[in-house]
């Protein structure tokens, strides 16, 4: 009976009368789901439609438009916005030859819409191709019954205190690991550069690691990965949350701890190039707590305490293999000399593309202060 009030009514349709219809023919039709971010920033959604033949490139799925109004992206009595489709991946609920389409939401002027943040990340991106950027994301998430409770947690209570359940095993340790697993084989079907997966400190957590990607590659698959997750736990009936706090008290947090590197880092004696870059960061912490989570620091303020693996909030800090630091060195990158670094101040709920565009900014086209400059007109 707990089993059944935890999880979403939807979940518990036949799914082997579902996989009846996915599997008939299509003759030659195509069906493509448009991906796109809404107006909270955080949420994402789709609508499909058929094509006439299957796209080869991005370049062969039409613009299409949406209903603003009802995303809070616009006004009721103009609200029609346009979905740019930017990168396609394969398909991996409704399987080939159908795709996934990630969009850029425009406005009705083509200018693009406030949480359109890839709009500015892929200038930035352009402006800095020559070092070739590397990122790699760590996706933090807590999966939730539907009831709003972490899954699996008592109903009436808590599970034991942290210590067995970081990268665990066992019935008693782990809750949840058919969504991961499964949610792990879709990214790989899909194109999704994801590249691992572990069960977190506090129970019911978990993280998904997607990289190295490089530039503006890195928010585009985050992103498409983050929408495979909430519709593999819809199939589950259950919810990811990607709060950075989502449970007071004496357990962890959720970061998305991004990894960076650039070609000059990568190459012998690449440590110099990694300690100038952390010296930039460090004079700028301010600026990057900012845009690390949508509400400008007030969500990783509840998680960057100093406490539970983060670092403080208000002070900036650096060291090797400490997660306690804003940045982290691996210590294999202090042994080698050359390598990358971990910035861990990014929130669970950060939009991949303000992050990836701040340090860039930062550390490769040497702005300070809070202020940004638009390299529009270059």
């Amino acid at each position: 009976r707990a089993f059944a009030m935890s999880v979403s009514h939807s979940s518990r349709l036949n799914k082997l009368v579902r996989e009846q219809y996915v599997r008939l023919p299509q003759d030659g039709l195509v069906q493509v789901t448009y991906v796109w971010i809404d107006g909270s920033g955080e949420g994402v959604r789709c609508k499909s439609r058929t094509l006439d033949k299957e796209p080869k490139s991005i370049e062969d799925v039409p613009e299409w438009n949406f209903d603003g109004s009802s995303t809070a992206q616009a006004e009721g009595s103009n609200s029609d916005m346009f979905l740019v489709p930017v990168c396609m991946f394969r398909d991996p609920f409704c399987l080939d030859p159908n795709k996934l389409v990630l969009c850029e939401v425009l406005k009705y002027n083509r200018k693009p819409a406030e949480t359109n943040l890839r709009h500015t990340c892929k200038k930035a991106m352009d402006l800095v191709k020559d070092s070739h950027p590397w990122f790699g994301m760590e996706q933090e998430y807590t999966l939730l019954g539907i009831n709003g409770h972490p899954y699996g947690w008592p109903d009436n209570g808590f599970p034991g205190p942290q210590g067995p359940y970081y990268c665990g095993v066992g019935a008693d340790k782990v809750y949840g690991r058919d969504i991961v697993e499964s949610h792990y084989k879709a990214c790989l079907y899909a194109g999704v550069k994801i590249c691992g997966t572990n069960a977190e400190v506090m129970p019911s957590q978990w993280e998904f690691q997607v990289g190295p990607c490089e530039g503006i590659e890195m928010g585009d698959h985050l992103w498409m990965a983050r929408f495979i997750l909430h519709r593999v736990c819809e199939d589950f009936g259950v919810v990811a949350t990607l709060d950075p706090k989502p449970m007071t008290g004496n357990w962890n947090g959720a970061g998305c701890h991004t990894n960076y590197s650039t070609e000059e880092m990568r190459s012998e004696g690449g440590l110099k190039h990694i300690e100038a870059a952390i010296e930039k960061l460090s004079k700028r912490h301010n600026y990057h707590i900012c845009v690390y989570d949508p509400r400008g620091g007030r969500d990783n303020s509840r998680r960057l305490t100093g406490h539970h693996e983060t670092s403080n909030i208000f002070e900036f800090s650096a060291g090797v293999a400490n997660r306690g630091a804003s940045i982290r060195i691996p210590r294999q990158v202090g042994q080698d000399g050359y390598g990358y670094f971990e910035d861990r101040r990014p929130a669970a709920n950060c939009d991949p593309y303000a992050v990836t565009e701040a340090i860039v900014r930062t550390t490769l086209l040497n702005e300070t202060g809070v202020e940004t400059k638009d390299y529009a007109d270059h």
